[in-house]
């Protein structure tokens, strides 16, 4: 029996993660944020003091990497038990993650780790090659996208709201370079799959946004 895959993919500050655990939690499946999983092995990285460049060390800790992931109104990752939630965000836990991201060893033993997600009754995948890479044989795939000044904006008003100075210019430049340096990278790209649903979702709601996924599956 094959088991069933939602993939949804697409640039940062699209919503890929909002729509996507609130889709899983609506069909009882499990949910991969495959983002994290870069951040949570550094997280580990960092936890045992384990030099950048030791490959065959960082190599170790990614095989033995256990990650959850809870849907709850929030996401809570757990890292072998623990709550690295609050970590994932952290400056030097994105630096250390751009490092050991751009290792072919590493890039290898978690790409299992994230197709070793695809359990029953089903999966619901995010990230930015999910339906290219991970999982091109899945059945049902969605490229999520908005406009950079869309994005842009969602993010100052997330960052107003918590009380941080922001720029809107500013954030939209980061924005755009961002997306550049997605799409021109060489490991896995972004890039929509062939045979996936595209979605625009700078003039709609988070609901009709479900809504059209979910209906992709009914």
């Amino acid at each position: 029996m094959t088991i069933p895959v939602l993939t949804i993919d697409g640039p940062s500050g699209a919503g890929k993660g909002t729509v996507s655990r609130l889709v899983a939690k609506q069909l009882g499946w499990h949910y991969l944020d495959s983002g994290s999983i870069y951040r949570s092995l550094a997280i580990a990285v960092l936890q045992k003091s384990v030099d950048v460049n030791d490959v065959a060390e960082i190599v170790k800790l990614a095989q033995n990497l256990a990650l959850e992931f809870d849907c709850g109104e929030e996401l809570t990752v757990k890292l072998n038990g623990e709550n690295i939630t609050a970590q994932l965000g952290l400056e030097s836990t994105g630096a250390v993650a751009s490092v050991v991201a751009a290792v072919p060893q590493v890039r290898q033993v978690l790409l299992q780790k994230q197709k070793d997600f695809r359990r029953l009754p089903g999966l619901v995948a995010d990230g930015r090659d999910m339906g290219t890479v991970v999982f091109p044989d899945a059945a049902y795939k969605v490229f999520l996208t908005a406009s950079a000044g869309e994005r842009a904006g969602r993010r100052y008003k997330q960052l107003k709201e918590k009380g941080i100075d922001a720029n809107l210019a500013l954030i939209t430049n980061e924005i755009e370079e961002r997306d550049r340096r997605d799409r021109e990278r060489e490991a896995a790209p972004l890039a929509m799959a062939s045979d996936a649903l595209y979605i625009d979702s700078s003039d709609m709601g988070i609901t009709a946004v479900i809504e059209e996924v979910l209906s992709l599956i009914r």
